[in-house]
C-alpha cells in the first residue's frame, strides 16, 4: 500500500502564524514539540507497517520539509498551486514513472492535518482491501457531530461498517446538510483509496496526460479543481468505510484551539476576567489581555489577529487582501525574517545553520550590505574569498556574484538597497569556488 499525504496549503486560515511557505502543518503547537506533519507521520508509522509515504507538497515548502524530515521521505512537489486533483495525479505519476510502482498497487490519499487517534490510520488497510473492479473508489466517512457547510457528505446505502455509497454531495448549504445527516450521511474526511491505474486513467481523461514529466511541464495550465469535484461526484461505484472516533479538522483557529495543550504560548499575560481565551504569540513583544472571552489572539512577524473564536473561521477573504510578501520563513539552510521595509530598502535578519551556504548568485537591480552579528564563516565576492565573523561588514555592489558559507551558526543583518527590490531579482551561477 502506498500513502499520499496532501501537504500543500496556502496558510491563510491560520494567519498570521502560517504563510505560503510555513503553512499550518509546520506549526509546532503541540506539547511534545511536534508539528502537525510530524504527528501524522508518527501515527502512520505506528499503524501502517510496510506502507510507503509520498508527500505531495508545494514547491515553496520543499526546503522546510527537508529541514523537518530530512531525506527519508518521497516528495512530489507541485510547480504551482492547482488544487487536490492535479496534485494527486502528479503524485500518482511520480509513483509510477519514478518509483516504478505497479498499476495494481492500492493508494490511500490523506490530508496532513486531521487531529485523530491511531485507529483512524489503522483503517487504511481496510480501505485498501475494499478496492475491486466493481468499486474502484473507496472513501472514509466520518460520523458527523453537527450539520456543517465545510464538509462534503457521503450517503451510504446501509449503516454497516463498510457500505456502498448512494450519493455524494460536496459542501451543501446548511439546510441540506441537516437533511443529509437525518438520512444517515457521513462527513467526507478527504481520505480516498483506489488503485494506481485508476487515478492515472482519470489523469489521462481529465488532464490530457498521465506522464509525470508532461504533467510537471504543463502544470500551470491544468484545471484548478478538487478531487471531490473532478472524480468523486462523477464516480457511480463507490464504497465507504465508516469511522467513529475522535476527528477534528484543525485547519481553522476555532478548531485548533480545541486541541491545544496550553491556552497561552509565548510572552502572554491575562487578568482573571478572561475566559476561554487562547493566545499564541510568536513575536518578540509581550501581549497583555484583559476582559476577553471566547477569543483567539495570534501574533507573529506577519501580523496580529484578534477574533471571536467562531468568527475566526471566516478569516480567509481578509488575508487574501493583504500584501503577500513573506516576512518569515524557515528553510533547510536556516531562516529569514524581514524586520524593516522602506521605499528603496529592505532589511532582513538571516540565520544560516552550521555548514550551510547560499547559492552563488548576483542581483541586477539591488546592492546589499551584510552586517555579521554572530558566528564565523566565509564570503565569496566575485571570486575573492574572505573570512567573516561578528562585527564584520561586507558591501555587495549591484551585479557582483556572491555567497556566504557558515562555518558555525551565522547571523546576518542584510540591508537590500535599490528602487526595484523583488525576490525574482536573482541570477544563479554554476561556477563555485
Amino acid at each position: 500500500m502506498q500513502i499520499i499525504l496532501l501537504s500543500g496549503g496556502s496558510g491563510q486560515r491560520l494567519w498570521p502564524l502560517s504563510n505560503d511557505i510555513r503553512s499550518k502543518q509546520f506549526l509546532k503547537i503541540f506539547g511534545d514539540g511536534d508539528c502537525m506533519l510530524q504527528r501524522v507521520l508518527k501515527q502512520i508509522q505506528r499503524t501502517c507497517d510496510g506502507s510507503n509515504v509520498t508527500i505531495a507538497t508545494a514547491k515553496k515548502q520543499v526546503s522546510l520539509l527537508k529541514k523537518i524530515l530530512g531525506e527519508d521521505f518521497d516528495l512530489s512537489p507541485e510547480p504551482c498551486r492547482r488544487n487536490t486533483f492535479p496534485s494527486i495525479a502528479l503524485a500518482a505519476a511520480y509513483l509510477h514513472d519514478v518509483k516504478r510502482v505497479d498499476l495494481n498497487e492500492p493508494i490511500v490519499v490523506c490530508p496532513v492535518d486531521p487531529y485523530v487517534d491511531d485507529k483512524f490510520f489503522a483503517q487504511f488497510h481496510l480501505l485498501a482491501a475494499q478496492i475491486d473492479d466493481d468499486t474502484p473508489l473507496v472513501l472514509m466517512g466520518i460520523a458527523p457531530t453537527y450539520p456543517s457547510e465545510k464538509y462534503g457528505y457521503i450517503i451510504p446505502r446501509t449503516t454497516d461498517n463498510v457500505s456502498r455509497v448512494v450519493t455524494f454531495k460536496e459542501k451543501p448549504n446548511l439546510p441540506d446538510a441537516k437533511k443529509f445527516i437525518d438520512a444517515g450521511a457521513l462527513w467526507n474526511g478527504g481520505v480516498f483509496a483506489f488503485k494506481l491505474g485508476y487515478i492515472l486513467g482519470k489523469a489521462r481523461e481529465l488532464l490530457g496526460s498521465d506522464v509525470h514529466d508532461e504533467l510537471q511541464k504543463n502544470y500551470a495550465t491544468l484545471p484548478n479543481i478538487s478531487f471531490d469535484y473532478a472524480v468523486v461526484e462523477h464516480e457511480e461505484n463507490i464504497s465507504v468505510v465508516r469511522y467513529v472516533g475522535e476527528w477534528k479538522d484543525i485547519g481553522t483557529w476555532n478548531t485548533l484551539t480545541e486541541v491545544l495543550d496550553a491556552n497561552f504560548i509565548g510572552q502572554v499575560q491575562s487578568d482573571a476576567t478572561c475566559a476561554n481565551l487562547h493566545v499564541l504569540n510568536n513575536s518578540d513583544v509581550p501581549i497583555i489581555c484583559m476582559g476577553l472571552r471566547d477569543v483567539v489572539v495570534a501574533a507573529s512577524t506577519e501580523g496580529i489577529l484578534v477574533s471571536d473564536k467562531t468568527a475566526s473561521s471566516y478569516i480567509k477573504p481578509f488575508v487574501e487582501r493583504l500584501d503577500k510578501q513573506i516576512r518569515f520563513a524557515e528553510k533547510s539552510w536556516g531562516s529569514f525574517k524581514i524586520i524593516d521595509v522602506e521605499r528603496g530598502s529592505l532589511t532582513v535578519k538571516v540565520t544560516l545553520n552550521r555548514g550551510s551556504r547560499m547559492k552563488y548568485h548576483s542581483h541586477e537591480h539591488r546592492a546589499e550590505i551584510w552586517n555579521f552579528i554572530e558566528g564565523t564563516g566565509k564570503v565569496i565576492l566575485d571570486g575573492v574569498e574572505k573570512i567573516v565573523r561578528a562585527g564584520d561588514v561586507v558591501n555587495i555592489p549591484v551585479g557582483y556574484k556572491h555567497t556566504v558559507i557558515a562555518d558555525e551558526p551565522l547571523k546576518i543583518i542584510e540591508v537590500q538597497l535599490g528602487e526595484d527590490i523583488t525576490v525574482d531579482d536573482k541570477i544563479l551561477w554554476q561556477e563555485m569556488i
